[in-house]
């Protein structure tokens, strides 16, 4: 194969992943408009007054509705706003027939509880550490739980969930 031909292959093969790319952007703007278009729904219906903020963090949609008074949407321990996730995400597939990860967040629920959660991570890291034993967290939400994962990860130590829905807790193993 000449030089000139592997070069041919090399940039059709980076255009596809670049289009490739490009095209998993415009679905998670695709996502992100139709979440809003249905959480403004929601917001007029409900009579609530709410900005919504589209953003791709990382592999996934975000949404946020920033606003006051919007505690209802989120529930104690944000049950409701789990469940508004859900709706969501099932609005986004109505329209697109693809599963969406989109991620929700209400008044900065979210933003707030993953830096609670990421303190939690980092004093059972600790524990661990100064203990040599294994530390069980109180049960979380998948969410909940991906962010201590996380934090554990990132500190070298192992962790695995145990436990059945909705009891399922994070268990930090020494290393």
């Amino acid at each position: 194969m000449t030089d000139g031909m592997q070069n041919n292959e090399a940039a059709e093969q980076s255009a596809g992943t670049t289009s490739t790319a490009g095209d998993r952007l415009k679905a998670l703007e695709a996502e992100s408009d139709i979440a809003a278009d249905y959480l403004e729904e929601l917001l007029d219906i409900a009579d609530l007054d709410g900005d919504i903020d589209m953003d791709i963090d990382g592999d996934r949609a975000a949404v946020s509705i920033v606003g006051a008074e919007l505690n209802n949407l989120v529930g104690e321990n944000g049950k409701v706003l789990e469940a508004l996730q859900e709706l969501t995400r099932l609005a986004v597939y109505r329209e697109t027939g693809e599963r969406s990860r989109l991620m929700l967040d209400v008044s900065n629920y979210r933003a707030n509880r993953k830096a609670e959660l990421e303190e939690v991570g980092r004093k059972a890291v600790e524990e661990v550490k100064a203990t040599g034993t294994p530390v069980r967290l109180d049960p979380m939400t998948p969410f909940e739980r991906k962010v201590v994962h996380d934090v554990v990860a990132a500190a070298g130590l192992t962790s695995e969930s145990e436990g059945e829905e909705p009891r399922r807790r994070v268990v930090v193993q020494p290393s």
